[in-house]
């Protein structure tokens, strides 16, 4: 833009003027006049145009940019001589990936309307329409109507934002056409505006514009038939059929509500289990609003921040306790029927929801929660969605309406319109929700692409990826240019003159070492510990210094910001940085000089702290350290060497550390902990399941979590002592006593134990006292539900929260923060840069001050991306794990010929119709339904006749359910007293887990982890 600028003398410029009027919150109101400078030199960048070429201004390098649209542009049926495109912004939200099709859509003009309008709107299209621009292959323009004087347009009084947008795209066409008019001086290539909003088809028309909608342009084109199926559902159909869903309240009406607390607003989360009931956490309400069917949720999809209006006391309810399943619900619905035939709920839903009401008033009043339903709908979180197609038909070319069944059984499934039925059955399938009509019971969407084959270890992996919004594409090339040109070459200076030295601190005299899991190759940090003469201790944590080598608002910089963090896959690594970064040049590894950032302490052989010390730093580990390696080296006796001495200082001085932590109320926590080793050299007869292993916890594991938690403390307390408004913080919010509420029920009735939470303190004592002699995971089990009590850690800005609200409950620490993973958690880079100021490197070392350390929007838009990114990331490194566990399950049946592995597993959750159950070996969790209960010794069906496994299949089973005792009795029917087997809470079961296939051909290939429960 800068190159834009003229000065006021300049004749090819003007000045126009826009006014703004601010509310300030004295209740006054404030004028704002902006001007900017209008041009007539801005280039249309078609080759056509020979008059543009000669008069174009230099950009910031002083040089003319070559023009970029086609001098012969594609033809069509419509369009013979040519065309150029001009996309809306509504068209960009929803056909990007239309765009982005290498079978068309080239020669495009975008204009800087539009793509301001899509930054403010979606920041991911917004960097992919950037990538557009850039890519020289798809001839994107960026033309700035809002400065050439010719298409700039002022909102006029009384016009709504969105109509001046309209008005101002219609303008450029207009301009565009008439001036490749006049500069060829014959009739140029059509100006085609692509928009999906009938009113601004209309006014095109009457202004003499060629305007189309996606689907009528795209109907145009040779390859048509494939392209449709991407072009998102109309926004504007009239309603079809009966209105079976209630009418959005008016937003009006909904700011009302809220403000007089009769309505409230949050996120809306549909239950795991049962895929008719939601909730709806508010600060209003101790418990979570319960939202109980298709009606109360009203189109609501699970992430959508949502308005709701709480019912009458008397309709309060409990949450069902019946596993729901809309998958095997409702699988013989036909997408294709009518939808003014369709009611909101199935007969077999109604009876589901009525037995929830049952089992609400047999456990009495005092068990119900608050009840509501949705009256509008604040932001959706509609995004691309992975699953299969779920066709009731197939065959031919016609257009048909399908379900897609999304990954994710939270989400409802989505008619879609495709001519390729044929070719999707037995594929992993990308679509999204274009629409939500109250006419219909299931959300419209489109389809996006093919990922391939179900089961394929490509397709699986890349919709795992998609499924959390991992950003996973390679780096591009503007982020490549920012690494240091000598690559793998690149050495800490010898010279201790050069510019990279200075502020710095040689440590390379310290026996440093770093302890990591097997095989980490992208090393953060390492450690050094030495007695003093005076009896203290001197420790130090050496973190990788990434910030020398991403620069503040660089590509690179940009990048990182919006990856968040790096994704761990059993199989690969999503890094945040390029692996010459990640697992090199920054990786801490032994024998290589490095760059650090330092915290150097002075402990007190009880591990008090005398003083602490930050410093930028060169260092020079010794060793690299496994977890196992590290522990047998300290338990040598035979080792004597200064090294292996520093260890053992660190693990005493760990163990005091901890002790201390603990007994302030921290928490010894616990989640599913499982990894995978896999091995290329495995053979053909090796059991595929042992490579999957249940993570050891060594002293090693604690000594280095001691240390790096001790400089996040520390390193907290320093940034904050000088940015008090934009310090970057960890927080973990205390959780309400309600969060336990039925943890402790279920504790007290079933074991007899209390559950305390009025403090951390007093939940960590009260978790230590929960053991069963007679089976020693009881206690991890426990933990694992307590931490699902919990609310999320989260990062944020040190002036959105008062002090007493910076508090870590599991940690029991006053303040914290991320510091010791730069190299894959962005978080910790902005804290390195934060320090850095802190101490005054930047100006002992020359560099320029980043200006947005204090820049508290900024800082608080990209805390919510890294809460996003670093939650995602957690989901799909725990998905990546249960998929390969499904396959290792596969492949062993395969080559075994059995029926699949029998376990230990704990009842987590019991409901009228089944149980959930953990299995520690393999950290997954699964429901088990009433079918799935052996309730005899015999072998299965497997290897019987037909007639004799047909019977079997035959058997009905029943059961009684003891939700005030959480316990379930399954029983053959008529059989009780016979063919019964009782489950209760926290019972340890042997389940026999496998992989099976779902569903008949049309399905072949989608598979699921069983659990049967065996007698």
């Amino acid at each position: 833009m800068k190159s834009l600028k003229r000065s006021l003398g300049d004749s090819s410029a003007n000045i126009s003027s826009k006014v703004f009027i601010r509310s300030l919150k004295s209740g006054r109101v404030q004028k704002v006049v902006r001007e900017q400078y209008l041009r007539k030199d801005i280039p249309c960048s078609s080759q056509l145009c020979s008059t543009c070429a000669a008069n174009a201004a230099p950009d910031a390098s002083g040089n003319v940019p070559k023009p970029i649209l086609s001098r012969r542009p594609a033809g069509t049926k419509q369009f013979p001589n040519g065309h150029y495109i001009i996309p809306d912004t509504n068209v960009l939200l929803t056909g990007i990936d239309l765009l982005e099709h290498s079978d068309a859509f080239y020669d495009v003009i975008i204009l800087q309307t539009v793509l301001e309008e899509l930054r403010n709107r979606s920041l991911p299209l917004y960097n992919r329409l950037m990538s557009l621009v850039k890519s020289e292959e798809k001839r994107f323009y960026l033309f700035f109507n809002e400065f050439r004087a010719e298409t700039n347009v002022l909102r006029q009084e009384g016009e709504t934002v969105n109509d001046r947008n309209d008005r101002a795209v219609r303008k450029s066409a207009e301009w565009y056409a008439s001036h490749l008019d006049a500069t060829t001086k014959k009739q140029g290539p059509a100006i085609v505006v692509i928009t999906n909003d009938a009113d601004n088809r209309r006014k095109s028309k009457a202004e003499k514009i060629t305007a189309l909608s996606m689907r009528d342009y795209v109907s145009s084109l040779e390859n048509a038939e494939k392209l449709l199926d991407m072009v998102a559902e109309g926004q504007d159909r009239a309603e079809r059929g009966e209105l079976i869903y209630p009418e959005y309240y008016s937003m009006s009406k909904m700011q009302t509500g809220l403000k007089a607390g009769i309505m409230h607003q949050g996120v809306f989360h549909v239950s795991p289990y049962n895929y008719l009931e939601g909730t709806v956490k508010v600060p209003t309400f101790d418990k979570p609003l319960l939202i109980l069917g298709r009606e109360s949720s009203n189109r609501s999809v699970s992430g959508d921040v949502v308005v709701v209006e709480v019912l009458p006391k008397d309709q309060w309810k409990q949450p069902s306790s019946r596993i729901l399943d809309e998958e095997a619900m409702n699988q013989n619905e036909n997408a294709d029927d009518d939808d003014n035939a369709e009611a909101i709920v199935t007969e077999g839903e109604r009876r589901a929801l009525q037995e929830a009401v049952k089992t609400a008033h047999r456990a009495g009043a005092d068990r119900a929660q608050p009840t509501a339903r949705v009256v509008g709908v604040m932001k959706r979180s509609w995004r691309p969605y992975v699953g299969t197609v779920d066709a009731s038909s197939g065959g031919g070319n016609r257009q048909q309406t399908v379900f897609l069944v999304p990954m994710d059984k939270k989400i409802p499934k989505i008619r879609m319109r495709t001519r390729q039925v044929d070719e999707l059955i037995g594929k992993r399938v990308v679509a999204t929700i274009d629409t939500w009509d109250r006419d219909s019971r299931y959300p419209a969407g489109h389809f996006l692409r093919s990922l391939g084959d179900l089961e394929t270890k490509d397709a699986e992996t890349e919709a795992l990826l998609l499924e959390y919004d991992v950003q996973y594409r390679p780096f591009p090339k503007a982020v490549l240019d920012c690494l240091p040109a000598e690559g793998h070459n690149w050495k800490v200076p010898a010279d201790k003159s050069e510019p990279g030295w200075q502020g710095r601190k040689d440590l390379r005299d310290l026996l440093v070492c770093s302890i990591d899991p097997p095989g980490c190759q992208d090393i953060d940090d390492a450690l050094h510990a030495r007695q003093l003469p005076n009896g203290n201790f001197e420790v130090g944590v050496h973190i990788a210094d990434v910030s020398h080598f991403v620069r503040p608002n660089n590509s690179m910089d940009a990048e990182a910001t919006a990856r968040g963090t790096t994704v761990y896959l059993v199989d690969k690594r999503i890094d945040m940085l390029p692996m010459l970064l990640g697992t090199d040049l920054c990786s801490l590894k032994p024998n290589v000089e490095r760059f650090a950032f330092s915290t150097i302490w002075e402990l007190t052989p009880d591990a008090d702290i005398v003083s602490a010390d930050f410093t930028k730093s060169v260092i020079y580990s010794r060793e690299g350290f496994s977890y196992e390696a590290a522990q047998k080296r300290i338990d040598d006796k035979s080792a004597q060497d200064p090294l292996t001495a520093g260890m053992r200082h660190l693990l005493a001085l760990s163990k005091l550390l901890r002790a201390k932590r603990m007994a302030a109320g921290a928490l010894n926590l616990s989640s599913p902990e499982v990894r995978i080793e896999s091995s290329e050299t495995a053979n053909e007869t090796a059991d595929p399941l042992a490579d999957v292993k249940t993570k050891a916890h060594l002293e090693t594991n604690s000594l280095v979590e001691e240390f790096m938690l001790l400089a996040n403390i520390t390193v907290a307390t320093k940034i904050q002592s000088v940015f008090p408004q934009t310090a970057l913080l960890r927080r973990h919010a205390t959780p309400p006593a309600s969060n336990f509420a039925d943890l402790a029920d279920q504790l007290k009735r079933m074991r007899g134990f209390e559950l305390d939470v009025a403090s951390s303190k007093m939940l960590a004592d009260s978790l230590d006292q929960c053991i069963d002699p007679a089976h020693p995971f009881f206690n991890t089990l426990i933990r694992i539900l307590a931490t699902r009590c919990m609310t999320s850690a989260e990062y944020f800005c040190s002036g959105s929260h008062a002090e007493p609200e910076f508090r870590h409950y599991g940690l029991a620490s006053e303040i914290y923060t991320h510091f010791t993973s730069p190299i894959r958690r962005y978080a910790d880079l902005l804290v390195h840069r934060q320090l850095a100021y802190a101490i005054g490197y930047d100006s002992i070392a020359g560099e320029t001050v980043d200006e947005g350390l204090r820049n508290m929007n900024k800082l608080e838009n990209i805390c919510r991306n890294l809460n996003f990114r670093h939650r995602n990331a957690q989901h799909a490194g725990r998905a990546s794990i249960e998929y390969y566990v499904g396959q290792a399950l596969k492949q062993r049946q395969e080559k075994m010929g059995d029926e699949g592995v029998v376990e230990e597993g704990y009842v987590m959750r019991v409901f009228e119709n089944g149980v959930a159950i953990f299995v520690p070996k393999f950290g997954i969790e699964g429901v088990v339904r009433l079918e799935d209960f052996e309730l005899s010794s015999k072998k299965s069906a497997k290897g019987k006749n037909t007639k004799e496994a047909d019977a079997e299949e035959l058997v009905i089973k029943e059961s009684e359910f003891e939700p005030e005792n959480y316990t379930l009795t399954v029983f053959e029917k008529g059989r009780k007293d016979e063919m019964s087997r009782r489950i209760e809470l926290f019972q340890e079961v042997k389940v026999r887990v496998s992989s099976e296939e779902k569903g008949g051909a049309r399905e072949k290939g989608k598979r699921r982890v069983r659990m049967v429960v065996l007698p």
